[in-house]
């Protein structure tokens, strides 16, 4: 993912945050497309109680980043999810 956004990036919101069951202090986080087609995976290894990183409600994706949600009971969870999240927080709200 690039720092500046291009005109083709796609916004994604999270819709899950899930801790690695193989690995130890690995949260992965899962951004979706507001109509849940497509989404963003994120890993992200905690190597300290000390490492904060900030995680936002949204952020933006390459299109070649992006996979396909092709289960529809959760491409409709995901869509939910993305749909409320961008209702109730701006892009940038740390969540």
């Amino acid at each position: 993912m690039s720092s500046e956004p291009t005109t083709d990036d796609v916004r994604v919101w999270l819709v899950e945050r899930t801790y690695s069951d193989d690995e130890q202090n690995l949260i992965i986080l899962t951004y979706a497309t507001l109509d849940g087609d497509r989404y963003y995976r994120k890993e992200r290894a905690l190597t300290s109680f000390s490492d904060v990183r900030d995680t936002t409600a949204a952020v933006t994706a390459e299109p070649d980043n992006l996979g396909t949600v092709d289960d529809p009971d959760l491409k409709e969870q995901y869509a939910t999810e993305a749909r409320r999240m961008q209702q109730v927080h701006d892009p940038d709200d740390v969540i």
